[in-house]
């Protein structure tokens, strides 16, 4: 069989070097930011998608919504589990 690339070179026992990937300053969070506050800030915005997606959901019919309540649905189980994690960080007495 014929390939339409060439073999690649062969490297044995060369190691080439691995470049880090560039970072996106335009989304990145701050390093700094403590556990407890990306907690509160994920919860935030995964109650707003989901009311977001059932709100959308009212103006669709059939399978399409089913399926955007069942993202919805999915949303809150991420919203569940945030919580939880909110929870084990500073437990209520």
């Amino acid at each position: 069989m014929i390939r339409s690339t060439p073999h690649p070179p062969e490297t044995e026992g060369v190691s080439t070097p691995i470049t880090p990937p560039r970072i996106n300053p335009m989304f990145l969070v701050a390093p700094n930011i403590n556990t407890e506050t990306l907690l509160a800030h994920a919860c935030e915005s995964l109650a707003s998608a989901s009311v977001m997606a059932s709100d959308f959901a009212g103006f669709l019919e059939g399978s399409q919504r089913s399926t955007m309540l069942g993202i919805q649905q999915v949303i809150m189980l991420g919203e569940l589990a945030v919580n939880r994690a909110l929870d084990n960080l500073d437990p209520q007495q």
